[in-house]
C-alpha cells in the first residue's frame, strides 16, 4: 500500500514532518532502539575494519551501526531528491505521476526519519547534496535519475545484508528493500510501460553492489565527505 502525503516538505529535504498515516509510522518506529551510528557521504575506501577510522570525513561508526548509517545516508539522498522533484514538478507532469512520485517521496522521508530516530545520538548528520547534474524540468532526466537511485538503493541493501549481525536488523533491511524494489518497478513503468520486471540477472535476481561501488555512484550527488572505512568486512 502506498503512503499518501498529508502535508508538504521543504525542498531542501528537511521535512516539516513525516507525511504518513500513524499506522505506518508505528510500524516503522517499533524497531527504534536499534543502536547508534554515524555517517556522512563522499568517499569510501576498500578496506573495512572497526579499527580503520582514520578521522577523514564523517564516520559511519562500527558494526551494525555502520551498516545502519550507510542505509541512513542513502535514504537521506533519496528523500532529498524526491522532495525536490515534488517541489518543482517537471514540465508536463500528470496528476497521476505527481501523486505517485509524492508517495515515493513520503516513503523515503519515512525511511530517513526512521533511521534517524533509531540511531539517535549515533546518527550521522544531515548530508549536503548536489543535484546540479539533474534537470528537474525534464521528465526524462528526473525519471532516469529516479531509476538510478532506486536501483542503487536496492543493490546497496542487497549488498549490505551480509554485513548485518543482528537478525532483527536483517529483517528490517528486508522490509525496506522490498519497498525500494517496488519503487524501482514503478519508475520503470513510468519510463516504459510494462518494463517493471526488466533488468534482473539471468536467474531473475536483483543486483548487488558493495559499499565502495555504491559510494562511487552516490558520490556524484553527495557533497559531504563520508568515511565508510569502518563498515564491517
Amino acid at each position: 500500500m502506498l503512503i499518501r502525503k498529508t502535508h508538504s516538505v521543504a525542498s531542501d529535504g528537511k521535512g516539516e514532518g513525516i507525511a504518513m498515516p500513524n499506522v505506518h509510522r508505528r510500524t516503522f518506529l517499533k524497531y527504534a532502539g536499534m543502536g547508534a551510528a554515524i555517517l556522512t557521504a563522499g568517499s569510501i575506501s576498500s578496506c573495512s575494519s572497526d579499527d580503520d577510522d582514520d578521522g577523514t570525513g564523517v564516520s559511519l561508526g562500527n558494526g551494525d551501526v555502520a551498516v545502519l548509517n550507510y542505509a541512513f545516508a542513502l535514504e537521506q539522498l533519496e528523500a532529498a531528491f524526491y522532495t525536490q522533484v515534488v517541489a518543482t514538478p517537471y514540465s508536463g507532469i500528470s496528476a497521476v505521476e505527481l501523486d505517485l512520485l509524492t508517495d515515493i517521496r513520503n516513503h523515503e522521508i519515512a525511511h530517513r526519519e526512521f533511521f534517524k530516530k533509531a540511531l539517535a545520538g549515533s546518527a550521522i548528520p544531515s548530508l549536503a547534496v548536489d543535484f546540479s547534474t539533474v534537470n528537474f524540468t525534464s521528465r526524462d532526466s528526473v525519471l532516469a535519475t529516479a531509476k538510478a537511485f532506486e536501483d542503487l538503493g536496492v543493490s546497496a541493501y542487497n549488498g549490505a545484508g551480509r554485513y548485518i549481525k543482528t537478525a532483527d536488523y536483517l529483517v528490517l533491511a528486508g522490509k525496506i528493500v522490498s519497498v525500494e524494489a517496488r519503487h524501482a518497478a514503478l519508475i520503470r513503468d513510468l519510463i516504459s510501460n510494462g518494463s517493471f520486471a526488466t533488468d534482473t540477472d539471468a536467474n531473475g535476481l536483483d543486483y548487488v553492489r558493495t559499499p565502495a561501488e555504491v559510494f562511487a555512484i552516490a558520490g556524484t550527488y553527495i557533497k559531504t565527505v563520508i568515511n565508510a572505512n569502518t563498515l564491517p568486512k
